[in-house]
């Protein structure tokens, strides 16, 4: 509130609408319009900051941002890599670092993605006669200029849009805006399954790439000649305040309360740990435990747990002791005296409650544990 201090609020049509520091605020751009949780890229639930390396196949590197390559250790990812200073009003950025000059074949592609559930994107109408426009807005930098790009996607991947942008300054903070026509045709999903996913190309072959700013049928992952950075070792691609809205107009980026936007990210990752300390790490801060619990036979015991956000579907759970080790649990009896409490089963549950089983000798017996929780798109 402090920066409307010393800014006088005036009507700006002599009816009832409010300009304020010439931004007059309507339905489409108030809070909530920003369709990309994480955005600027503050919350890191499951590196705490560290760099993790692409596969084949999907890798979450910050909360809700995960890369995909069709081929192995190209790049690199972690927030605030490189350490450079984040735009004006950003504290973090998410960046990419190529690993070597990698020639992309023509089946090759290469990218970083949010996928949006539908039930978040259910208003946009895509599919329908009434499919709304919308803008994709973001700050980039990167050591390479040219023209960029990535695509947006139906979750069946049978709908795409290539779009471009291009890096004038290399190694310079750059606002870009790009506005998207909705599609009026393929199904677009409106529940908790991926409604839109946004990518942004990091290399994408001949079979991957099509003409920016059409819809297709074809899955492609970038804009014809798009600027491939896993080609040229070294090269680094760094972006924040990503923001996808209704309309045709970029609004100022929209920054959540870091309680709010950590509870959005929790949905589709949660874990036992304290929020900087990684999964896998020896530390009993966090760890969850119970002293009493129900004896369901005599060699077996159970407990639950809450979690602190119901889960957008059943979570993939993962178990570690006190050491940091997956799959061995600690138990404990009659004092501090503690056993391997590795034969367990998990068992979770969207609406907020998961349980877990171990052996045990009598219900005097107790476990503890950390976990991490996935229900990711």
């Amino acid at each position: 509130m402090s920066s409307l201090a010393t800014n006088a609020i005036t009507d700006a049509s002599g009816g009832n609408t409010a300009t304020i520091n010439s931004f007059t605020p309507t339905v489409s751009n108030m809070a909530g319009r920003n369709r990309i949780i994480n955005g600027d890229m503050r919350i890191d639930q499951r590196n705490a900051g560290a760099s993790v390396t692409n596969v084949v196949g999907p890798l979450y590197s910050i909360d809700r941002f995960w890369t995909f390559g069709t081929q192995a250790s190209k790049f690199t990812a972690q927030r605030n890599a490189g350490g450079v200073t984040p735009p004006v009003g950003f504290t973090n950025y998410l960046g990419i670092t190529s690993s070597g000059a990698y020639s992309v074949s023509s089946s090759d592609f290469f990218q970083l993605y949010q996928s949006i559930e539908g039930f978040n994107t259910a208003d946009f109408g895509w599919g329908t006669a009434s499919a709304q426009t919308v803008t994709l807005s973001f700050w980039v930098r990167s050591s390479l200029t040219g023209t960029f790009g990535g695509s947006l996607l139906n979750g069946a991947s049978n709908r795409v849009y290539p779009y471009s942008y291009n890096i004038s300054a290399a190694n310079t903070w750059e606002q870009k805006t790009v506005t998207i026509p909705g599609d009026t045709s393929g199904t677009w999903l409106t529940d908790n399954g991926a409604g839109i996913y946004l990518g942004f190309n990091l290399g994408s072959g001949s079979a991957h790439s099509g003409t920016a700013g059409l819809w297709s049928s074809t899955a492609y992952r970038a804009p014809t000649g798009a600027t491939s950075v896993v080609g040229t070792s070294g090269a680094t691609f760094y972006i924040t305040g990503v923001q996808l809205e209704a309309g045709s107009v970029a609004t100022p980026f929209e920054h959540r309360q870091y309680g709010q936007e950590l509870v959005l990210c929790q949905r589709y990752y949660e874990k036992s740990y304290e929020i900087g300390t990684a999964p896998g790490a020896a530390t009993q801060n966090g760890i969850i435990w119970s002293s009493q619990m129900q004896a369901f036979t005599t060699t077996f015991i159970g407990m639950s747990y809450t979690w602190k956000v119901q889960k957008r579907a059943t979570p993939t759970i993962v178990a570690y002791d006190k050491a940091g080790t997956s799959g061995v649990l600690t138990r404990w009896a009659l004092g501090t005296s503690e056993f391997d409490g590795s034969n367990y089963t998990l068992g979770g549950y969207s609406d907020s409650i998961w349980q877990f089983y171990s052996s045990g000798s009598s219900n005097s017996a107790g476990v503890k544990l950390h976990f991490t929780a996935s229900a990711e798109l």
